[in-house]
C-alpha cells in the first residue's frame, strides 16, 4: 500500500504497465491477456491480477505467484501476459493487471467481453386490455453478450423506435426502449391492436424472435357495468320484499316468549307469629308474581 501511495504521488512517474484496454473472445476459446510494463520495476517484479465482474464483485486471480481457488487449471501466466484455457460467459469483466518492484507501482485494466449469441427472448405481452390504459409490453433475452438491444413487430412488421418520424405510423402512440425490451403505451387505443413478437439480437450469431401474442384492446363496456349493477339492485329488493313477506305471512319461526320471573316478597312479621313458649320467632313470607 505504502508503495502504491509513493507511484500515486508521482514520485515514480516512470513506472508504466501497458496492456490492451479491450478484448472480445467467443465462449468457450482460449484468450490472452497481455500485460508489459518498463525496466524500472526491475528484472523481478510482483504481479497480481485481479477480476471484477459485471455485478462488480472482486476476485484475486493470481496472487503470490500462483493461481487463487477456481483458477487453479484455467489459467498460465508467462511473461508478458495470462492465458484463458477456455473462457465461459462469467469470464466477461475488467482484469486489473498490477505491477510493483524497486519501490515502484503501477496498474492497468482490460476488458474482457466473451462473445455469446442470444437466446430466444422471454416476452410478456397481454392478450387483452381496455382503452385508455398504460399498457407495457417486456421483452428480455438471458445470454446475450454483450448484451442484447431489441426491435418489436406488429403483424410482421418491425416497428420504428420513434413512431413520430414515420408517416405510417405517427397514428400510435407506444414508446420503445431498444436496450430495456419495452414497448410501452400511455394510453393504448384501438389501433394498437395486433400480433406482436420481439426479436433480440447483438451481432453475435443470428436473431432470436420471440413467441408472437395477439392483442386485443377493447372499448370499456359502460353498458354491461350499469347492468350488472341494475341486477344486483333488483337482486336485493327481491331478497328484502321475499322476508317481509314471509313475516308477514307467519312463515317464519317466532321467537319464544319468555316467562317472567318470580320474585320472593318479605313481609315484617306480626306479633301473634311470635311462639310464646320457646320464645322462637318465625318468620313468615309470601310470593308475589
Amino acid at each position: 500500500m505504502f508503495v502504491k501511495q509513493l507511484f500515486e504521488k508521482g514520485l515514480h512517474a516512470d513506472f508504466t504497465v501497458n496492456v490492451s484496454p479491450s478484448v472480445k473472445v467467443k465462449e468457450n476459446e482460449g484468450v490472452d491477456l497481455k500485460c508489459s510494463y518498463t525496466a524500472d520495476f526491475g528484472s523481478a517484479p510482483r504481479v497480481e491480477w485481479k477480476f471484477k465482474d459485471l455485478k462488480g464483485s472482486q476476485t484475486l486471480i493470481y496472487f503470490d505467484n500462483k493461481p487463487t481457488g477456481q483458477y487453479a487449471g484455467r489459467i498460465t501466466m508467462y511473461d508478458g501476459g495470462l492465458r484463458f484455457n477456455k473462457v465461459t460467459r462469467a469470464d466477461t469483466g475488467d482484469y486489473d493487471c498490477e505491477v510493483s518492484g524497486n519501490t515502484g507501482y503501477g496498474e492497468n485494466t482490460i476488458k474482457l467481453t466473451v462473445l455469446v449469441p442470444p437466446s430466444k427472448p422471454v416476452s410478456r405481452i397481454p392478450s387483452s386490455v381496455t382503452t385508455g390504459n398504460n399498457v407495457r409490453l417486456t421483452c428480455f433475452d438471458a445470454d446475450g453478450s454483450p448484451p442484447s438491444t431489441y426491435r418489436w413487430y406488429k403483424d410482421n412488421t418491425p416497428l420504428p423506435e420513434d413512431p413520430t418520424k414515420f408517416p405510417n405510423f405517427k397514428n400510435l402512440t407506444y414508446k420503445m426502449n431498444v436496450f430495456n425490451g419495452n414497448l410501452e403505451f400511455p394510453s393504448v387505443s384501438k389501433l394498437d391492436s395486433g400480433s406482436y413478437l420481439c426479436e433480440a439480437s447483438n451481432g453475435e450469431g443470428a436473431p432470436q424472435r420471440g413467441d408472437a401474442v395477439h392483442m386485443e384492446v377493447r372499448d370499456l363496456n359502460v353498458g354491461g357495468i350499469v347492468a350488472g349493477v341494475i341486477v344486483a339492485l333488483l337482486a336485493v329488493g327481491l331478497l328484502l320484499f321475499g322476508l317481509w313477506f314471509a313475516s308477514k305471512k307467519g312463515y317464519l319461526p317466532k321467537k319464544a316468549e319468555s316467562k317472567p320471573k318470580q320474585q320472593a316478597v318479605y313481609t315484617q312479621p306480626r306479633a301473634d307469629d311470635m311462639d310464646d313458649g320457646d320464645g322462637e320467632f318465625r318468620q313468615k313470607s309470601s310470593f308475589v308474581v
